[in-house]
C-alpha cells in the first residue's frame, strides 16, 4: 500500500451523461475522507470513450459539486502540480507506460479483428467453454509476424498479459480480503486502436502519478481488481487503498435505473430538493452516523465518517425518506437562507404559475410565510401563485364562505377595501387588527371575514398566512383585488 502520509482522493466522472446518484454518493464519501483527515479532494475528467461523449457533461458535473457545497483541491479548472486532470490531455503518458509494459513483456500488441474475435467468441459459446474471452493468439506471435503485421499498417490494440497462474487479491477497506485466480481473466485491452488508453490502464496510472492513496469506487468494479493490481506489480508500483462501494438498489431491491425514476442529481435539483438534504440522504446510503440518527449536520458527518463502516450490501434508495428529511431541513432553516434558494430556484427553473419574476427581497418574505408547509422547493410556487400572477381566478362560489350569502359577501369587500385603504402602515399586524374591527363591526365571524378576503386576494380557501401575505401584495395591490372581486360578486 502506498506510504504517503498526505491523504490523497479522487472523483472521477465521465462525460458521458449527467452525474448520476452513485457517482456523487462516492464523490461525498472521497470528500468526507479528505476533509476529516486533512487530506487533498482531486476532480478528475476521465473522457477516454471518445464514442460516448455527451457535449456539457463535466459542466453538469461541476454544478452538481457546487450545488452540494462540494469543494475539490484540484482538477476541474483548478490548477494543481499533478495535471493535467483531463485524461485526453495525457495521452503522451500513457504511450510512455504502454511501450514500457511492451518491452517488459508484460503487455503486447493484438492485430486481431473484430470479426477474428467474434467467431471465437461463437465458438467458445458452442462449446460451452468454462471461459469466454481472448484466446492469447498474439500474445504467442514470433517478432517476425510483429514487425510483419506492424509494416503492413496493420491496426491493432495493445493487451496486458495476464499472468497464467497464481492469485491477486486486495484488502478491500468495505469487503475486506478479496481473491481471484489469475487464469480465469482474459487478456485484456490497456490501448485501443484508436491510441485512447482504457480504463484500466488510465485510471491506475494516473493514481499512482497523482499520488491517490485512497481508491473508491462502485461494486461493479470488483471484478477488475486482478486487471489493475497486475497493472501495479508489472511496473512495480505501490497500490492504494481500494474501496468497493454497494450498489444503490430501487424499493425492489433491483439495481436503481430511470425505470424508478430520476437518477441523475440534476433531476432532483430541479424537483426542489436543497443540497444540506441531498448531502445527508446520499451519505446514510450504506452507512450510518450512529445507526440510528437519521438528520445529522454536516461538520458532524465529516468528523465522524470512517470509509471501513460502510455497509458492504446494497443501500435501498427510499424517496418517501428523502422527501421526509428535505421537509425537515426547509422547517429548520432561517427565512432569509430559504428564501434565497427559492429565489436561485425560481430563476433557474422558472414556474409556470409566475407571471413575473420574484426578487430576492419579496422571496425571503415568502420562505416566511410558507416554510412550514413545504416538503421541495417546488411546493412553494402553487402555494404564492397570487404573489406574482396578473391574473387571479376563482369563482363566485369560492368566494362567498359557508353560512354565508351574497349580499354579505359584499359587505365584507366593500366594508374591508376602506377598513384596508385607512392603514398607514400596511403591515401584517394593523391588517390584523384592522380586519378583526370588521368582523365585530358586521357582527361575523373572523373566519368568514378572512375567509372571504383570502379568496378574493390569492384566489385560494387555503393560502399562506393571510395578514403577512396582503402585506407582501401592498395596499394597491390589495385593494385593486377586493375590487375585481366585488364587481364578479356584482355581476353574478
Amino acid at each position: 500500500m502506498k506510504g504517503n502520509d498526505s491523504v490523497r482522493v479522487r472523483y472521477a466522472p465521465s462525460p458521458t451523461g449527467d452525474p448520476h446518484i452513485g457517482n456523487i454518493r462516492t464523490a461525498i464519501f472521497d470528500w468526507f475522507i479528505a476533509r476529516r483527515l486533512g487530506g487533498d479532494f482531486i476532480v478528475r475528467v476521465e473522457d477516454t470513450d471518445q464514442n460516448r461523449l455527451v457535449e456539457g457533461s463535466i459542466d453538469h458535473q461541476k454544478e452538481s459539486l457546487e450545488w452540494l457545497g462540494i469543494d475539490w483541491d484540484e482538477g476541474l479548472g483548478k490548477p494543481g502540480e499533478f495535471g493535467p486532470y483531463v485524461q485526453s490531455e495525457r495521452l503522451h503518458i500513457y504511450h510512455e507506460i504502454t511501450d514500457t509494459l511492451i518491452e517488459s513483456e508484460n503487455a503486447y500488441r493484438c492485430f486481431c479483428s473484430p470479426d477474428r474475435l467474434k467467431e471465437l467468441r461463437q465458438e467458445q459459446r458452442s462449446k460451452k467453454m468454462d471461459r469466454i474471452g481472448y484466446d492469447g493468439h498474439c500474445r504467442g506471435l514470433s517478432s517476425y509476424e510483429r514487425a510483419e503485421n506492424l509494416d503492413s499498417g496493420r491496426e491493432y490494440v495493445v493487451r496486458f498479459a495476464m499472468p497464467t497462474e497464481g492469485t491477486s487479491f486486495v484488502d478491500d477497506l468495505i469487503r475486506g480480503k478479496v481473491e481471484f485466480e489469475n487464469g480465469l481473466v482474459e487478456d485484456f485491452v490497456i490501448l485501443k486502436s484508436d491510441k485512447f488508453p482504457t480504463y484500466h490502464l488510465a485510471s491506475v496510472v494516473d493514481d499512482h502519478l497523482m499520488n491517490i492513496t485512497h481508491v473508491l469506487r462502485g461494486e461493479e468494479w470488483l471484478s477488475s481488481v486482478p486487471r489493475h493490481i497486475q497493472i501495479y506489480h508489472s511496473l512495480g508500483w505501490d497500490i492504494p487503498f481500494f474501496a468497493h462501494l454497494p450498489t444503490i438498489l430501487a424499493p425492489d431491491r433491483s439495481k436503481l435505473s430511470k425505470r424508478h425514476g430520476a437518477t441523475s442529481i440534476m433531476e432532483y435539483k430541479q424537483m426542489g430538493f436543497v443540497p444540506e438534504a441531498m448531502v445527508n440522504f446520499l451519505s446514510l446510503l450504506g452507512w450510518s452516523y450512529d445507526g440510528e440518527t437519521e438528520i445529522v449536520e454536516l461538520s458532524d458527518m465529516i468528523s465522524r465518517f470512517d470509509i471501513s463502516e460502510v455497509n458492504g450490501s446494497g443501500a435501498v434508495f427510499d424517496m418517501e425518506k428523502l422527501t421526509w428529511m428535505n421537509g425537515n431541513y426547509i422547517r429548520q432553516m432561517d427565512s432569509a437562507h430559504l428564501g434565497d434558494l427559492l429565489y436561485d430556484f425560481w430563476t433557474q427553473y422558472p414556474p409556470r404559475e409566475f407571471d413575473r419574476e420574484p426578487d430576492r427581497e419579496s422571496s425571503r418574505k415568502v420562505a416566511s410565510l410558507v416554510s412550514e408547509r413545504l416538503k421541495t422547493l417546488t411546493d412553494a410556487a402553487p402555494l404564492v401563485a397570487f404573489l406574482y400572477s396578473n391574473e387571479i381566478e376563482y369563482s363566485v362560489d369560492q368566494l362567498i364562505q359557508k353560512q354565508m350569502d351574497h349580499s354579505a359577501t359584499l359587505a365584507i369587500l366593500e366594508e374591508g377595501k376602506y377598513f384596508l385603504k385607512d392603514i398607514q402602515e400596511f403591515s401584517a399586524q394593523n391588517i390584523e387588527t384592522e380586519l378583526r374591527i370588521l368582523a365585530d363591526k358586521l357582527k361575523l365571524k373572523p373566519r368568514h371575514v378572512l375567509g372571504t378576503i383570502r379568496v378574493a386576494t390569492s384566489g385560494q380557501k387555503i393560502s399562506p398566512p393571510l395578514f403577512g401575505s396582503l402585506e407582501l401584495l401592498g395596499k394597491s395591490r390589495t385593494i385593486n383585488l377586493i375590487d375585481q372581486a366585488v364587481n364578479k360578486l356584482q355581476a353574478n
